[in-house]
């Protein structure tokens, strides 16, 4: 047995090998096609070859009939080029030939690993041939009957190898699709397996809940990730045969929606119950949105969208029965299913110019007077505002409601928005926001955790982009709106004067301060952007300063704030190019340079931290400073020029504190935080990019701190992170360059102009190897690993060579000598048409050649 395993182990690594290096990520099951080489055919076209891995499977125990089927998922997974038509259908013939054998006994499959290869093998054979040559095998109908009641079975036992099913479902989803496609005149029978198939998951997911409730098993609702990947898979499948799937559906809402109207109008009230019955119809919300959300154009018939209508109607009407029981009695995972069917409805019948006359909405008028998009809109917008009333408390209800606003917020197409700005419920929500009676989840109180305030700035975006729709220049308006803002602000300034109650202020100004970011983020016009610039400056900016120097140590407070301030410098869409006569742009980067200031000096006056606080107590907060500053550098909205012409020091503080930050942070933790990294290479990209005389004149251990940072970075897996590091090291070289080319000319005037670029090459000239490392790091990458940004890597390699000649012929003739006989005159000749025709300049049209 050992052998056995050690050789099944051998075959299926071999099978498993990335023939032609495609595969960026070995561990995705994605890889559906093995490129197999070309001189194994004869084995593969042997049927004794397969025939001994069916066998294997059969005769085997466990352990080892589970490797056997591995190499089976992979023997159905060989590229199709490998065999010319009538070798790959005898091919396919043998493999579902294997298939109705291990289904007519299937004894080895009560095993999970065999059950769950099993699956993973059914899946290849539709992912690598197609439905009309399936249909073609000689066994087909009786194969996919066998298929049909496996799948059914499994589905049935909910509760076994969860992961498996994703398999089954693939399969079917993929068999259901292609029917379009098929012209062979076979019957693919999908139509008969395929509405079994979508009752046997209905039903048995009906039938898991009171067990789940009794039992106190784990839900699989809760696990929504599983369940709206099954459900993306499944709204295919029902589309076959359509009508049987919503008459069931319907049947079973009918009948479900009964039972629970009769236990709450009954005397006893069954808590038990009642939750049993609610559990179902969440399930059946759920199932009605993803088939709602099937619907694709150019399959759909008018029947399908009086279906749909059919199916919706009854939606509705229960929102209308469970928000009538608000606030005595609710259930959250109903809500989260009926958001789910909300937004699916949405997204295929609400604002689309073909969907006026469709049928959906002709069931719905004569039951709800529901008519067109604009009374769904209507709808929507009351269940919103119903949900942030009574569901203040239940973060996911509160966070999945807001998403759904948010989304609608958006406004595509745009006389949607339009539409929307209309509606009662709407202004009111316009008029009333912030007040806590109506939106409880916008409470302060000791009540909320610090961490249910984060919905805020998601509301407040959406409500913003619903202002802005008919804002224009109304100032006025503006000022309504900002008028609850305005009076906290000052509140907070009252108690910041009086000194009391500072655990009250910062609950207010954490609020306050994600409030305003949601604000700032939809505010994409410099006309929008500039009222709440005036409104901000300077009063309420300082309140901000005044809290990050009180409350430094507590990331509760600073995150949020200093994340405000990074919104602030985002220069999206153009809103930041302030008048020429106005200096708000050099007035908001001195505000973020105290504010970062403040922030980098106090946070460095903590000392060491543990490993567990150092990121959410410092690198966090540094590393939203840095995006702030990278947004200023690049924002072009501040000339940083003036600062050093009129005395003003605000740039050069920044820039110290930059560095002081820097300098506290270790190089693992720089590539190890991915939001640390994100911010930190980019701003260190436009530094060297603009700001290349600050960089010159930093102390020698700095610098090699900073290269030592690039050097790293260069070979990080994050595309962001290696493409800034070839970015800086590129400015840098070439500034280098430009200066030796100077030096070399010897003029009077080079020679003055020319001291920043002194300083650099000195140290440059005292320090070779780090340059000369970072050049054989680029070389190594570009011919040795799966460079996925070459273009970037590029950019630094000419300069590279032309500053360090002597050491790149070195390192070339190392290269070579390093490869097997045959190959070094191949990389030979390659390095000679690197350089072939390469001129001692850095002009883009050398680089490029």
């Amino acid at each position: 047995q050992s052998l056995a395993m050690q050789l099944l182990k051998l075959v299926l690594n071999c099978l498993n090998f990335d023939f032609i290096g495609n595969s960026a990520d070995e561990s995705a099951d994605e890889l559906c096609t093995v490129q197999i080489p070309t001189n194994w055919r004869t084995i593969f076209l042997e049927p004794e070859t397969l025939d001994l891995f069916f066998d294997l499977y059969h005769t085997l125990p466990p352990m080892l009939s589970q490797l056997a089927l591995s190499c089976l998922v992979q023997f159905a997974s060989t590229r199709r080029s490998l065999f010319s038509n009538p070798e790959r259908a005898k091919y396919l013939g043998n493999l579902i030939k294997g298939v109705k054998q291990i289904l007519e006994n299937p004894q080895g499959l009560s095993d999970p690993g065999n059950y769950h290869e099993f699956c993973r093998f059914l899946a290849r054979l539709k992912t690598n041939y197609q439905l009309g040559e399936l249909v073609m095998v000689k066994d087909y109908p009786e194969v996919i009957q066998l298929i049909a009641n496996f799948t059914i079975t499994s589905l049935q036992h909910w509760e076994f190898a969860p992961n498996s099913v994703h398999y089954l479902l693939t399969l079917w989803q993929r068999m259901v699709a292609s029917v379009p496609f098929v012209k062979t005149a076979e019957p693919h029978l999908l139509d008969t397996y395929a509405p079994e198939i979508t009752k046997a998951y209905i039903t048995s997911r009906l039938e898991c809940v009171p067990v789940v409730i009794r039992d106190g098993l784990e839900d699989p609702l809760d696990d929504t990730a599983t369940v709206f990947q099954q459900l993306e898979q499944l709204c295919t499948v029902s589309r076959c045969e359509y009508e049987k799937t919503c008459t069931l559906l319907v049947q079973l809402f009918d009948q479900n929606a009964q039972n629970y109207q009769k236990l709450l109008h009954s005397s006893s009230r069954n808590p038990l119950e009642i939750t049993v019955q609610e559990g179902r119809l969440a399930w059946l919300v759920y199932f009605v949105g993803t088939f709602v959300g099937g619907r694709l154009t150019y399959t759909s018939t008018d029947e399908h969208d009086a279906m749909d209508g059919e199916l919706s109607c009854r939606v509705f009407q229960l929102i209308s029965l469970m928000d009538a029981q608000l606030p005595q009695s609710s259930n959250e995972k109903v809500e989260l299913a009926v958001l789910w069917f909300l937004d699916q409805f949405r997204k295929t019948y609400v604002g689309d110019q073909l969907q006026h006359t469709s049928k959906v909405y002709a069931r719905m008028s004569e039951v709800l007077g529901i008519t067109d998009d604009n009374h769904v809109l209507e709808t929507f917008m009351t269940k919103i505002v119903t949900n942030l009333k009574y569901w203040g408390r239940c973060e996911p209800v509160v966070s999945r409601t807001l998403q759904f606003l948010n989304d609608l917020s958006v406004g595509y197409p745009f006389y949607l928005l339009k539409k929307l700005v209309k509606i009662e419920a709407v202004k009111f929500m316009l008029q009333n926001h912030t007040v806590s009676k109506h939106f409880p989840f916008l409470g302060i109180g000791d009540n909320y955790s610090l961490s249910d305030l984060r919905c805020r700035t998601v509301f407040y975006t959406a409500l913003t982009r619903l202002l802005m729709v008919d804002l224009g220049e109304d100032e006025d308006e503006f000022e309504n709106f900002m008028l609850p803002l305005t009076v906290s602000f000052e509140s907070v300034t009252q108690i910041f004067s009086s000194g009391f109650e500072q655990e009250e202020a910062k609950r207010m100004l954490i609020g306050l301060a994600r409030d305003l970011r949601g604000i700032a983020f939809a505010l994409n016009t410099k006309t929008s952007y500039t009222m709440l610039f005036d409104w901000m400056y300077p009063a309420y900016i300082s309140v901000l300063q005044r809290a990050i120097e009180l409350w430094y140590c507590e990331p509760a407070c600073t995150t949020p704030i200093l994340k405000l301030m990074a919104e602030f410098m985002q220069n999206r869409s153009q809103r930041l190019n302030f008048d020429v006569s106005s200096p708000n742009g050099i007035l908001l980067f001195r505000e973020a340079s105290k504010m970062i200031c403040t922030y980098g000096n106090q946070i460095l006056s903590l000392g060491t931290l543990s490993k567990d606080q150092v990121y959410p107590l410092k690198l966090k907060g540094i590393s939203i400073c840095y995006s702030a500053l990278k947004s200023a550098f690049c924002g072009n909205y501040v000339s940083f020029g003036v600062f050093k012409l009129y005395g003003d020091n605000h740039f050069d503080n920044v820039l110290q504190a930059f560095v002081k930050m820097l300098l506290s942070v270790s190089h693992s933790d720089l590539l190890q935080y991915r939001k640390l990294s994100q911010s930190y290479y980019p701003l260190l990209e436009c530094l060297t990019q603009d700001h290349m005389s600050f960089i010159t004149s930093l102390e020698p251990r700095v610098l090699i701190y900073i290269l030592t940072s690039i050097s790293e970075g260069l070979t990080a897996v994050d595309t962001i992170v290696s493409s800034s590091c070839c970015a800086s090291l590129d400015y840098i070289v070439t500034y280098l360059f430009k200066h030796l080319a100077k030096e070399g000319k010897k003029t009077v005037r080079c020679r003055e102009i020319s001291q920043d670029g002194q300083r650099l090459l000195h140290f440059m000239q005292q320090n070779p190897e780090v340059l000369q490392q970072m050049l054989s790091i680029l070389m190594n990458t570009i011919i040795f690993e799966d460079c996925r940004n070459q273009w970037s890597v590029s950019r630094p390699l000419l300069g590279l060579i032309l500053l360090n000649e002597k050491y790149f012929s070195e390192l070339r003739a190392t290269l070579i000598t390093s490869q097997p006989g045959n190959k070094r005159e191949v990389l030979d000749q390659c390095f000679r048409d690197l350089m072939e025709g390469v001129e001692q300049n850095l002009l883009v049209k050398n680089r490029d050649r």
